[in-house]
């Protein structure tokens, strides 16, 4: 009995002493850890979408990398969106033909054709990562053949980033909106002249986001306003665009539901990077909260998430509960320290990791993932 005692406490100890993860240990610092600051990593020694990060943080001034990677408070939203993924285990199954999987990547959103089943979340300043700011994460995107999301408060006007797709590229455009109906009829009007595809309407940033780590450089929230909308106002948003508008930032299946209510054509579940309000849930935590109170909603309209996906097994979690695409924000604002080649490195990495994760799950068909692929009682392990 003793003996069960010690080891129980001996366990919480070690879960207790764990280090907070900033990002996950790819084994690259043993190899560049000699690597000067202010030096750029050679491309060919990126493995993972992780490697980008450590890559980032060595080569960009301190001020730059932190406004990218700062999170909101004490940073747990941050650490969770990471984390959560780990709390779930994969249901493998064998014996399965998985040799065609690689070509059922593909899917769609809103009707588009995409290459794979993720896109380019919207982050604000790329010039602070790259000289060409956001022309390396739209030429990624159009190489790689997926959405990319510019950002309202891209260092590059809306009409420059549209100006530079590539033939038949397909763009969306997030906003952040106010209260004036004329400045925001301005704004869409802009976006649908210079080639957007949908608006991405941003709801998860009602208020500035505490963000503490940020701060210390004057590099915080890019939004300082207290927002005014309602469910209401996401009806008159509709009448002011033929565009479609999706809803970004859904955190509760509650919110789903209105979203579907109130006709929405797509939502993006996430958190703002875990950049707005700290505690807040994980995308991967709204979308098992939708399956299990709502899941006529992944019916009814597109699901999308983003938020701590870093490897292609994260995004099968989310796609095997009815998302149809998940969003990669981050990773591809530090993949852009190498330009567009970086970029397109960063798609051609998770496009393979999904691939080769889905045949070692035994999912022949991406189309075909469902629940069943995994365990959703929680493990202890990132408690």
């Amino acid at each position: 009995m003793r003996g069960q005692l010690l080891a129980g406490a001996l366990v919480s100890g070690a879960m207790a002493a764990r280090p907070f993860l900033n990002s996950p240990d790819t084994g690259i610092e043993l190899v560049l850890g000699d690597l000067p600051k202010g030096q750029l990593a050679e491309l060919d020694s990126i493995i993972g979408l992780p490697d980008f990060d450590w890559a980032a943080e060595h080569y960009l001034p301190d001020r730059n990398y932190t406004y990218y990677r700062n999170g909101a408070a004490g940073e747990y939203s941050y650490r969770n969106n990471l984390e959560v993924f780990h709390r779930y285990r994969f249901k493998p199954r064998v014996l399965v033909d998985i040799s065609d999987v690689e070509s059922t990547l593909p899917t769609t959103m809103l009707g588009h054709n995409v290459s794979a089943p993720f896109f380019i979340s919207p982050c604000a300043r790329a010039e602070y990562g790259s000289s060409k700011a956001e022309y390396g994460l739209v030429e990624g995107a159009a190489e790689g053949g997926i959405i990319y999301i510019p950002s309202h408060y891209a260092f590059l006007s809306i009409e420059e980033i549209h100006a530079a797709k590539a033939e038949g590229q397909v763009v969306f455009q997030q906003l952040y909106l106010t209260s004036n109906d004329t400045v925001t009829q301005q704004e869409i009007d802009r976006s649908e002249k210079a080639g957007a595809d949908a608006i991405v309407f941003t709801v998860d940033s009602a208020a500035d986001g505490n963000r503490h780590r940020a701060a210390r450089y004057g590099v915080g929230s890019a939004d300082s306003d207290y927002a005014a909308f309602t469910w209401t106002y996401y009806q008159k948003l509709q009448k002011m665009t033929k565009l479609p508008v999706i809803i970004k930032g859904i955190a509760s299946a509650a919110d789903a539901k209105l979203a579907v209510k109130y006709g929405a054509p797509a939502i993006v579940l996430s958190n703002h990077g875990g950049r707005q309000l700290d505690d807040s849930p994980s995308p991967l935590e709204v979308a098992l909260e939708i399956y299990k109170e709502a899941p006529e909603v992944f019916k009814k309209i597109e699901v999308y998430a983003d938020g701590g996906i870093r490897y292609g097994g994260d995004a099968l979690k989310l796609l095997a509960l009815g998302v149809r695409a998940v969003g990669v924000g981050r990773p591809m604002m530090f993949a852009n320290i190498f330009g567009t080649e970086g970029v397109a490195k960063a798609v051609k990495i998770l496009k393979h990791e999904i691939a080769i994760d889905a045949g070692n799950l035994g999912v022949a068909d991406l189309k075909k993932i469902n629940p069943s692929y995994v365990n959703w009682t929680p493990n202890n392990w990132a408690n």
